[in-house]
């Protein structure tokens, strides 16, 4: 756990070394804040819920930009070679990248938080919502940064991993949209809902915390992070 430790703190840091990250952090505050608050006052309407229905969309580009350089980058300089060659095991090296970016969305939503209390001051703001909305874009971020991670495993090239991730994670989340439900069979219908990240959000962003979609999203993140490691220890990329 030490080592891990240690190799958590080098990965969250490295973000913070780079003026990209606070370009991030600035870009993900200005146009949340922006979708949000335009229409905010034509709504007259105390409540958060059309701002976690945008925040899977600004995800979707947010997180394959965190983490396309995670191990494409040093595959590409060469510092994967040494990094593997390390008393650590794979998983080591997989979750100490993995928190790390997780940690880098948390400190993101954190930063949000200024809106619900701006909007706890302008009205009577129902907080169940809001924290099943934060506690959803927490595991969604977690969903999609697992997939980006395993994408960025995949290849040296960060704008390959970029799109890659950006491609299967937009697929992972509209599969179980309503939108698709329509025009799917019936037979496959339920199957899709179940499979789509989307849908599980949107019932823990309506403030009912289930048991099922916390069990599916840990799961779904256990599964990248497992093929994560199956790359790895291909070393098939050398």
């Amino acid at each position: 756990m030490k080592t891990t430790w240690i190799l958590f703190k080098k990965e969250l840091w490295a973000y913070f070394n780079s003026p990209i990250a606070y370009i991030f952090l600035a870009a993900f505050l200005i146009i949340g804040n922006w979708l949000f608050f335009n229409p905010f006052f034509l709504r007259g309407v105390a409540s958060l819920r059309p701002y976690f229905s945008f925040l899977p969309w600004i995800f979707l580009f947010i997180t394959p930009a965190i983490t396309m350089r995670l191990w494409a980058e040093e595959k590409k300089s060469g510092t994967a070679e040494f990094l593997l060659t390390l008393p650590v095991s794979d998983w080591q090296i997989t979750l100490a990248k993995f928190f790390s970016s997780l940690s880098f969305m948390f400190i993101a939503l954190l930063l949000t938080f200024s809106l619900p209390a701006t909007v706890a001051n302008l009205g009577n703001l129902d907080w169940g919502p809001v924290l099943g909305g934060y506690l959803g874009a927490l595991f969604l971020a977690g969903a999609y940064l697992a997939l980006g991670l395993f994408m960025s495993s995949l290849t040296k090239n960060q704008i390959i991993a970029f799109v890659l991730a950006l491609a299967t994670s937009f697929l992972a989340f509209v599969v179980g949209a309503d939108f698709v439900l329509i025009k799917a069979p019936s037979v496959l219908a339920p199957i899709m809902r179940f499979l789509g990240l989307g849908s599980h959000f949107d019932s823990i962003a309506k403030g009912v915390i289930d048991s099922k979609d916390i069990i599916y999203y840990l799961s779904f993140i256990f599964i990248f992070l497992w093929l994560n490691v199956r790359v790895i220890e291909r070393r098939s990329w050398r």
